[in-house]
């Protein structure tokens, strides 16, 4: 495969971060590694981006329950997991309190809450909101980044079984 079918192929493991399949497929040359291989390269090209990149990608990422699920303008990854972990069935009186989370979280950490809610549901999701919003910045950078991790290696496991 080449570099550009590995980016066309990888790029979107790391929302709108198509540079991390980028700089792995460099690393790689033409190494094919497992799914569980590949999720640690990726992990480890993130985990050593500078600190600016590092957050440019937590940037990327959309608010859960927000307006660009709400306007239909999340990827197709994102509207998926959302929609699993119930976030396109919200009551009014949920996407207030999620619109309210969101901004409140952004506010104070100046990037968007992230959680690989695949496996979760509305409630644990703004449970855990209500407990993240205590941390402070660099807990919760480092707590975005491992929950982007999470979602790249569920979305690689989704590959791989499709």
């Amino acid at each position: 495969m080449n570099k550009s079918e590995f980016v066309a192929a990888y790029g979107g493991i790391y929302e709108h971060s198509p540079w991390v399949a980028e700089r792995v497929k460099t690393l790689l040359g033409e190494q094919r590694p497992s799914t569980k291989a590949l999720a640690r390269l990726m992990a480890d090209c993130v985990d050593n981006a500078s600190l600016d990149t590092q957050l440019e990608l937590i940037r990327a990422h959309p608010d859960l329950a927000g307006k660009a699920q709400l306007a239909g303008e999340l990827t197709a990854d994102s509207t998926q997991e959302q929609s699993r972990a119930g976030l396109d069935q919200c009551s009014a009186e949920e996407l207030e309190r999620f619109q309210k989370l969101n901004n409140a979280y952004k506010t104070k950490f100046g990037f968007p809450f992230i959680k690989a809610v695949r496996d979760s549901n509305r409630t644990e999701i703004l449970a855990a909101f209500e407990i993240r919003l205590k941390n402070d910045y660099e807990t919760e950078f480092e707590t975005a980044l491992q929950e982007i991790h999470k979602i790249a290696r569920l979305r690689l496991d989704a590959m791989e079984q499709s």
